[in-house]
C-alpha cells in the first residue's frame, strides 16, 4: 500500500555545492579554526597598531625610536610627536615653569596628611588641595592662551587642531617624565623658527 516502486524513487544530488541551504565546504577542523582565529588576531585593528606594523617592516628599530625620544630627533618619533608645530609646543612647555607640574607631588603630601588622623592637619591639606586645583585650572587656561598666541604668530598657515591638548598634556607631567624628554632649559629663549 505504502511502497515505493522502483519509478517513484527520488534522485538526491551527489554534490553538497548544488544542494540549496548547504554551506558548500567542509566544516573545518578545530585546530584550523583556532590556527585561523589566531591569524586574525595578528592583524593591526587600530591605527596606531598598523602605524607601529609599518614602521617594524621600514627597519626601524625600536632602539631607534628610545633613543630619539630622548634626543628629540624628529624622523624616529611617533606621528603624534612629529613636526616643527608639536617641537615648539614641547620647547616652549619645557621652557616655562608653571604650577601644573607640582600637582602629582602636592596631591602624595596631601595624601600622606589624609592619613595621619589629625582633622585639622586633613582639613588644612584639602583646603591646600582645593585652592591647588583653582590656582592650576587657571595655569592652564593661561596656557592654552599664550600658546595659541605664540603658535599664531610663528606658524599663520599651520593646523592648530590638537596643540591644546598636546600642550596640557606635556604640561601636567612632571619635568623628568616627559617623553620626548625636554631639549630646553628653564628659561631659555626659544628660536624664531622652527622648520
Amino acid at each position: 500500500m505504502f511502497r515505493r516502486t522502483k519509478s517513484d524513487t527520488v534522485t538526491t544530488p551527489t554534490s553538497s555545492v548544488d544542494a540549496p541551504g548547504k554551506k558548500g565546504r567542509p566544516t573545518p577542523s578545530r585546530k584550523e579554526a583556532e590556527a585561523a582565529a589566531r591569524a586574525r588576531a595578528k592583524v593591526p585593528r587600530t591605527r596606531k597598531e598598523m602605524a607601529a606594523a609599518q614602521k617594524s617592516s621600514r627597519g626601524e628599530s625600536s632602539a631607534q625610536m628610545r633613543q630619539a625620544m630622548k634626543t628629540g630627533d624628529d624622523r624616529y618619533l611617533p606621528a603624534r610627536d612629529k613636526g616643527p608645530v608639536k617641537r615648539f609646543i614641547r620647547d616652549y612647555v619645557d621652557s616655562h615653569f608653571s604650577l601644573i607640574e607640582l600637582m602629582i607631588p602636592l596631591m602624595l603630601v596631601v595624601l600622606l596628611l589624609a592619613y595621619t588622623g589629625n582633622p585639622t592637619i586633613t582639613s588644612y591639606a584639602n583646603l591646600a588641595m582645593l585652592t591647588a586645583f583653582v590656582l592650576i585650572i587657571f595655569d592652564l587656561v593661561r596656557l592654552r592662551f599664550r600658546i595659541r598666541r605664540e603658535l599664531t604668530a610663528r606658524f599663520p598657515t599651520g593646523s592648530k587642531q590638537g596643540t591644546t591638548f598636546y600642550a596640557m598634556s606635556r604640561a601636567l607631567q612632571m619635568r623628568f617624565m616627559r617623553m620626548p624628554k625636554a631639549q630646553v632649559k628653564l628659561g631659555q629663549q626659544l628660536p624664531e623658527t622652527y622648520r
